[in-house]
């Protein structure tokens, strides 16, 4: 009965530290968060945004309770897979190639390449070394949004995740490349079992992510 009521008191107050990026952040946590409230209205968040790696050092560190992240990663962590997100070409309106079903991988390299980095684990860098491209790097950030500006401006192409271009206000063209590729999207703990009540219930409404 005790435990019970411990429980109880748990989840009527408390706070739950998540470590995430700017797509998730943007259009993953306010599905789940307005959807766990509706039960827990008294739970409080603290959102801490960064790059993959500074992600995985604060879940080790202790420094938030949980953390999206590109999978796969730290072996010490445990991880819950969640979606595979696509990586897409974005072109300027009036590019010469706006017009294809599918983007070719040569021609990644012949624009102006305006390059996505978010530390030290960057899969656009992955995708570009895999097929021996070398690309035109005029401009490099972690911030999508500045990079979809970019574009739209004709200063050059880019490569970005799926996740991060619904709903965009910019005028850009997005298209698939001819070889698929993806990024792994997962939420990372150091143990589920000595993880707060209220974190162990966040866990259950990570389901509502694309309501």
């Amino acid at each position: 009965m005790q435990t019970q009521i411990d429980e109880l008191h748990g989840l009527q107050s408390g706070l739950i530290r998540v470590g995430t990026f700017s797509s998730v952040a943007t259009h993953w946590l306010p599905n789940i968060i307005k959807a766990f409230k509706k039960k827990y209205p008294n739970i409080d968040y603290e959102l801490l945004l960064g790059d993959y790696t500074e992600i995985e050092n604060w879940i080790l560190e202790g420094r938030v309770d949980c953390g999206f992240l590109r999978l796969p990663t730290h072996l010490k962590l445990e991880t819950i897979f969640l979606e595979q997100d696509k990586l897409l070409v974005v072109l300027p309106e009036n590019h010469p190639l706006a017009d294809c079903n599918q983007f070719p991988v040569e021609a990644l390299g012949e624009d102006p390449f305006m390059l996505l980095e978010k530390g030290a684990k960057a899969e656009i860098s992955e995708i570009l070394e895999r097929y021996n491209i070398t690309p035109k790097v005029q401009f490099t950030t972690w911030d999508d949004y500045a990079i979809m500006s970019m574009v739209e401006s004709g200063l050059g192409i880019s490569i970005l995740p799926e996740l991060i271009l619904k709903r965009i206000p910019y005028r850009i063209i997005v298209r698939e490349l001819e070889v698929p590729a993806y990024r792994k999207i997962g939420l990372a703990m150091k143990d589920t079992e000595s993880a707060s009540l209220a974190v162990k219930r966040f866990l259950d409404y990570l389901q509502y992510r694309n309501v």
